[in-house]
């Protein structure tokens, strides 16, 4: 059979970023997140214009009003236990004369769920899926030079409707976007590359619409595009004529010579302006970030970036984080990203659905490959587990109800969203759609194969796999309609029951979950699929499935940061699979994982009492604090050649070689108090260490932030706080519970310390500490004051931390 091979040539784009991200791509953009008024509960003609709001608690947006709610066994496990319900938001704001002649539009980033928006008392429309960004024409209902008000519904009285934690509420930016009657279309600037050689031709698409079209006017137009350098240079430019009527699709050429590519390692990014001219005058004008980079998908090599092969190293995320529900700031995703990519990881996950545009443009500042995917369940409901994962009897609540009606535009909107990120390699249409008897079925479950637990044997009353195959075609080609520049992809949860259908052959690569043994035979079989690990446990043998076979593009792990839902029983928070923390803390694991990902020399040491006969462990904490003599296993998660155990500055352990059948040195020692160091080498030269040292009492609070000042208001600091003993070392058995109190001139969003149960309240201003450690998010309010933060507990001096 001829080999399939798949290769993508195009330039990228991004929004231009300040201060704030912009996804709606034209006009102006004023972020429209202060000072909102609500109220959670339902409310009768909430609607309305003249609806008294005074008396509703006032707060800036994004919101989740689930993570402040109370957890309760009354709430269902599969979302943290946590509440959903129905809420109101309302804001009052004035519209300047000024404004009229113009188009004035809301745009929201998402809305967790079932969203209903009213402008002076009308119902503008409505959006089921919480995810999708979208945006409503506010101009025939608004007051000009006069008091407006804009309402919002938001019914998730369905809580239960996924398998992990949504949130609830206005959780991503609301912005008012005002422009000209003729402008650039929303999400409407698109283009695509080819490179031969040093020259590099960028064609565009550049969509104009004019909303005074019923005039029957014809507006002659200019369009201008100018690309220009990092250092703000121009490079080329091109102007083009043009007339529009109600509609047009403007198409133009870039060209210029020597592109600096867009890499992992050096993620470089040009700008280009678009601005549209009539006469003199300027009607709209935006600018987006620029990627240059080449993909290419080969059935037997693999996938290269630029030419040059790449395996990739990924995680699935959700999108919480942890105290902070799924209203996260753009910093705090900063840290997370900066977190894997310093552990080794070049590739995101977005799992299950369409994320805040703030992640995908970090992912193309950073240097990060994404699957951006678009559902967890298609024309059927999942099971959503109640009282614990894989527990009792599941719920059926879920998006599902309202698939077949929004699918179409709710993909269609993913793709025309996040089409110009360069770091966006494949576009994923579902996730475990197959999942066996969950809901379909097929004959060839009565057959031996199928590694995922479900009921035994073909079940004739369940729907058919056949209906997937189907369903895919028709998802893909509405893909394949507004991009053509990277492939199709899903992840599948039973390849043996989907290649019974013609689900895989709907897809341009295909996703495995879990099923590394499966990749020999099915490569074999079909020789000309292109296939990777789409999700994956932490096993080196999951990743040699990855190394020793060079058509398997890579695999993403479950999970890269802990989450909240998808939990167990009472008083289960959520999900502890991730390499990293709910406080961005590297588990173990994390550290076993960078010694396989990892180009850099690196090396951890961990501890745990002996155990015969077993495995060296992947989970050993650093901790060096036992009973004298007691017989402990020292490991060591190293990417080095060999490796040797120092105690107290003296040889306790033979220079040992990398053992590649458990990726980890190992030690059996008896344990004495002291400076534990793992020094680990390459061709007979230290190139990394770690040391663990045996620590003393609680003695001190000490604190530590990732900024020194606040700049701009609503700007977000992480202060992690660790209690110390006398010589500075952190207790990692502390759990002292400590108060905290900010300064008015900022906000404590949260106080997180990795607690994978619930009875901590996350959001006041007392916690815990896990591991001797609590993570603060602190708000800016008021950035030309300084922000105190005073942090005490009983027997310990107060510490005050000041930004």
């Amino acid at each position: 059979m001829k080999q399939k091979k798949y290769v993508l040539v195009f330039l990228l784009l991004l929004l231009q970023v300040t201060s704030m991200t912009f996804a709606q791509g034209f006009g102006d953009r004023v972020l429209f997140n202060d000072r909102w008024s609500f109220h959670l509960g339902d409310i009768q003609f909430g609607g309305i214009e003249q609806l008294d709001h005074s008396g509703w608690r006032v707060l800036d947006l994004p919101h989740d009003w689930s993570v402040e709610g109370i957890a309760s066994t009354k709430n269902a496990s599969c979302t943290g236990f946590l509440p959903g319900g129905i809420a109101w938001y309302r804001k009052s704001f004035d519209m300047p004369v000024e404004r009229k002649g113009q188009q004035v539009y809301i745009y929201f980033g998402g809305v967790y769920n079932n969203s209903e928006v009213f402008i002076n008392g009308i119902n503008v429309g409505k959006r089921p899926n919480g995810y999708i960004s979208f945006m409503y024409d506010l101009t025939p209902y608004l007051k000009f030079g006069a008091k407006n008000t804009i309402a919002v519904r938001v019914n998730h009285s369905e809580d239960a409707d996924s398998r992990w934690y949504t949130g609830s509420g206005i959780y991503r930016d609301v912005y008012m976007v005002y422009a000209q009657p003729v402008h650039i279309d929303l999400w409407g600037v698109y283009y695509t590359t080819k490179q031969t050689g040093a020259t590099a031709s960028i064609q565009i698409e550049t969509n104009v619409i004019n909303t005074n079209s019923k005039d029957g006017a014809i507006v002659p137009l200019v369009v201008k595009q100018e690309l220009f350098d990092a250092t703000g240079k121009k490079i080329t430019s091109t102007i083009s004529k043009s007339k529009v009527t109600d509609k047009n699709k403007i198409s133009q050429g870039l060209h210029f010579s020597n592109p600096v590519l867009w890499t992992l390692d050096a993620p470089y990014l040009y700008t280009l302006t678009t601005t549209l001219l009539s006469g003199k005058d300027t009607l709209d004008k935006t600018s987006i970030k620029v990627g240059m980079r080449t993909i290419s998908f080969d059935a037997n090599k693999g996938f290269a970036l630029n030419g040059v092969s790449e395996k990739l190293k990924g995680v699935c995320i959700h999108h919480d984080a942890g105290a902070l529900g799924s209203a996260v700031p753009k910093e705090v995703w900063r840290r997370r990203f900066s977190i894997l990519k310093d552990m080794g990881c070049n590739a995101i996950r977005m799992s299950h659905n369409p994320q805040a545009t703030d992640l995908y443009d970090l992912c193309d500042e950073l240097g990060l490959l994404v699957i951006d995917e678009a559902f967890d369940e298609w024309e059927y409901p999942k099971h959503k587990w109640i009282t614990g994962w894989n527990d009792g009897e599941p719920g059926l609540q879920g998006s599902s109800t309202y698939f077949k009606e929004w699918s179409a535009r709710d993909l269609s909107d993913m793709v025309c969203r996040d089409r110009n990120h360069p770091s966006i390699i494949m576009w994923s249409i579902g996730n475990e759609i197959d999942y066996p008897q969950d809901p379909y079925s097929h004959p060839i479950l009565n057959q031996a194969g199928i590694r995922q637990k479900h009921k035994a044997g073909h079940i004739i009353s369940q729907p058919g796999a056949e209906n997937m195959g189907y369903i895919a075609k028709d998802l893909v080609s509405i893909i394949k309609k507004f991009d053509q520049s990277r492939p199709t992809t899903a992840a599948l949860a039973a390849p043996v029951m989907s290649n019974e259908t013609d689900y895989p052959k709907a897809l341009d690569v295909v996703g495995y979950n879990y099923t590394e043994s499966s990749y020999e035979k099915d490569h074999t079989m079909y020789p000309d699929r292109i296939f990777y690990g789409s999700e994956n446990g932490t096993s080196l043998e999951a990743w040699k499935a990855v190394t020793e076979n060079d058509y398997i593009l890579g695999q993403f792990l479950w999970t890269g940061y802990d989450f909240l839902g998808e939990a167990g029983s009472w008083p289960s928070r959520g999900s502890t699979a991730g390499q990293i923390d709910l406080a961005g803390n590297i588990k173990p694991r994390g550290y076993f994982r960078k010694a396989l990902w990892s180009t850099s020399p690196t090396a951890y040491a961990g501890t745990y009492p002996y155990r015969a006969e077993e495995k060296p462990s992947m989970n050993a904490p650093a901790l060096w604090n036992y009973k004298e003599e007691e017989k402990i296993r020292v490991v060591c998660y190293t990417n080095c050649e060999e490796a040797e155990l120092l105690l107290n500055g003296n040889r306790i352990g033979d220079r040992k070689p990398y053992d590649k059948a458990t990726g980890i040195i190992f030690w059996d020692i008896p344990f004495s108090a002291g400076k534990l160091e793992v020094l680990a080498f390459n061709k007979g030269i230290q190139k990394a260490a770690s040391i663990i040292e045996t620590v003393g009492k609680p003695a001190y609070i000490a604190a530590e932030a990732d900024k020194k000042s606040f700049t701009t208001k609503g700007e977000v600091a992480h202060v992690m706080v660790t209690i110390k003993d006398k010589d500075g070392r952190t207790v990692p058995f502390a759990d002292t519970e400590l108060l905290f109190q900010v300064s008015d001139n900022a906000v404590l969003l949260g106080t997180e310390n990795a607690s994978s149960v619930l009875p901590d309240n996350f959001k006041d201003n007392i916690q815990r500490c896990r591991n001797g450690k609590v993570l603060l998010y602190i708000r800016s309010v008021d950035p030309s004051k300084p922000v105190h933060i005073n942090i005490s507990a009983p027997l310990f001096e107060e510490l005050i931390v000041t930004l």
